[in-house]
């Protein structure tokens, strides 16, 4: 439906009553095909049960102690339900002196980033206006009440915090065709040929390998790896069962002598670093006269399961370390590790330390975790309970499907990851837009379970590497003998490795740590080109006890960090050399960039 064809944002009238029914029961129709797909599959409902991330006897179990807490203190109980009455009586008040008129402050407002009630009729229209306040009123006691709650311990609330959010945010009204001014209106305009659309999206979505819905969030047939998407040149000189190692082709005369080699993580593809020519972290690095190296981890099935950190470490790490030493000649060379990839990094570098092993000039860490007290959001799916679940859904087949951890991320923000698209793709009967950084989100990879149920034990729940306790191949875990100088790269509105925690890599490592904090995500705040001209960073050289002194004494920068961290590695990247050609060194090429791993679906 062209923009010419829209109602205006306040009309409300039926376009073609005949029309109109005879769509209806072309709804019906497909309606009842999907009940005939879903029934189909009697087993689906146990499956699922099965693969959740979360129990949800987890759920019950912490809801219900908010509750306790409540029912123990009954004039607690009786107060906030008050509050809650009185919000909805202010709520009326209102709607009644607005309808004779007079303007009136909202009793509620969404957050300035919820995008949810953007439509100029969730203010203009005293009816949604209504139930978007109420709507409001209603969610914000909810946390109210969560917060509140005595006797509760804080991993519980902040557990009971995400289940009802998650609860809430279900329940919104934007997510109701009848309750959504956009949705209605469309539906009214077009006769309901919208619904018919969202309902054959809904069918296509359905049609997934394990019977599992998956909600597209863009269109996955407008990307493909290799042609638009993952294109810097380069070579795969190095395969084992664990990793392929790329090799980038220079694209300047003279490179510095020691090349750089990147860990992404392995919960994700590595082209996140390489979406194209314009974003591409990658490209841009061989621009400047770096000799790139990429771990493309393998997407983990029977054979991986069970590999353990070690593993990763000696196959993964290590040996990517002496492959791009023997790709180039090198002497030493410099590594990023980013998120997962990074506290890897950061283990694997205190494993060298302890073996006297220097072939390491720098290190530089995106958005990394070494201390695990401050994790943050993902805290809400690690407690012995949840861990031990997670364990047994992956016993069978050696690791967790791709789709599972997709799920959780996507929780996180599920209004903008979830509802937004069952609202656009299956209300609006819109085609999601393509967009190659959700492309990247919904190429799911599946985890070993060896390195993931370690990575949960060690890092989360005992948080061994930030107090010297973990011990990989028979040798503990000492960061404090890494003397490298470290590169710390923060974001600042990091909801996966917060600020608070990425803060604290310089208090464990042994050498000197340059803190830069970036503009934005864990996401956009590593992939912000200089030519794109957006976000910021703040620098500050100044010792400081935390973050929020850190960022007192900081210095704002507009654009990209990209340049300072290139002025930053650069004197540690040793003299310009002729630049290696990929294959022509003692590594003969595998196969054109960006290999084989990276095309496996991790479903």
């Amino acid at each position: 439906m062209s923009d010419q064809t829209k109602p205006p944002a306040t009309d409300f009238r039926l376009a073609d009553p005949v029309q109109f029914a005879q769509n209806m029961a072309r709804v019906f129709e497909h309606a009842a095909t999907i009940a005939r797909i879903v029934a189909d599959r009697p087993d689906l409902a146990r499956k699922e049960a099965d693969t959740q991330i979360t129990p949800m006897e987890q759920v019950s179990k912490t809801l219900s102690a908010v509750a306790q807490s409540y029912m123990a203190d009954p004039q607690k109980l009786m107060d906030a339900q008050m509050r809650l009455w009185n919000g909805y009586g202010q709520l009326w008040q209102n709607a009644w002196s607005r309808a004779f008129g007079q303007i009136m402050p909202p009793v509620a407002q969404p957050a300035r980033n919820d995008k949810r009630f953007k439509d100029k009729d969730w203010q203009e229209n005293s009816v949604f206006d209504w139930l978007k306040q109420a709507y409001l009123i209603t969610a914000n006691w909810a946390q109210e009440m969560v917060a509140n709650a005595d006797g509760i311990d804080e991993h519980t609330r902040q557990k009971a915090r995400f289940y009802v959010e998650q609860i809430a945010n279900a329940l919104s009204p934007s997510n109701f065709a009848v309750t959504n001014p956009e949705v209605l209106r469309t539906t009214l305009a077009t006769n309901g040929a919208n619904l018919i659309e969202g309902l054959k999206h809904l069918e296509e979505d359905l049609q997934t390998p394990d019977g599992r819905l998956r909600i597209k969030q863009t269109d996955m047939k407008a990307f493909e790896i290799g042609r638009n998407i993952a294109t810097t040149p380069g070579k795969v000189v190095f395969r084992n069962e664990t990793f392929e190692l790329i090799q980038y082709a220079p694209s300047t005369d003279k490179t510095f002598a020691y090349p750089l080699v990147i860990f992404p993580p392995w919960i994700n593809k590595f082209y996140i670093l390489d979406l194209n020519p314009k974003k591409s972290f990658v490209k841009w690095a061989v621009d400047q006269g770096l000799t790139v190296f990429v771990v493309s981890w393998v997407n983990a099935d029977e054979a991986q399961g069970r590999k353990s950190f070690s593993d990763y470490m000696r196959e993964g790490f290590l040996t990517a370390i002496q492959a791009a030493q023997d790709a180039t000649g090198a002497e030493k060379v410099n590594v990023i590790g980013y998120c997962i990839g990074g506290t890897l990094t950061a283990a694997s570098l205190g494993y060298m330390a302890a073996q006297n092993d220097t072939r390491v000039s720098s290190a530089t860490f995106f958005t990394t975790q070494v201390d695990f007290e401050k994790a943050g959001d993902l805290l809400v799916y690690v407690d012995e309970e949840q861990v031990k679940w997670i364990e047994d859904r992956m016993s069978d087949k050696g690791y967790l499907p791709g789709t599972r951890m997709a799920d959780a991320f996507n929780l996180l923000r599920s209004n903008d990851l979830i509802w937004s698209y069952v609202v656009n793709n299956y209300m609006l009967g819109k085609e999601p837009m393509p967009f190659d950084l959700l492309f990247w989100n919904a190429d799911s990879t599946r985890m070993p379970a060896g390195v993931h149920s370690f990575y949960l034990r060690e890092c989360y729940l005992a948080n061994k590497l930030s107090q010297g306790r973990m011990v990989l191949d028979n040798v503990r875990i000492d960061l404090k003998k890494v003397k490298l100088p470290v590169y710390n790269l923060a974001a600042r509105e990091d909801h996966i490795a917060p600020l608070k925690s990425v803060f604290r890599v310089g208090q464990f490592m042994g050498g000197e740590t340059r803190l830069v904090v970036s503009g934005s995500g864990h996401i956009a705040g590593v992939v912000n080109p200089p030519d794109a001209n957006k976000y910021q960073y703040w620098t500050n050289d100044a010792p400081a006890a935390s973050v929020e002194d850190w960022l007192k004494g900081a210095t704002e920068h507009p654009g990209s960090w990209w340049p300072d961290w290139l002025a930053w590695i650069a004197p540690k990247s040793g003299p310009m050399v002729t630049a290696p050609v990929p294959g022509e060194g003692k590594l003969k090429a595998i196969e054109d960039a960006p290999g084989s791993y990276v095309r496996t679906r991790g479903e």
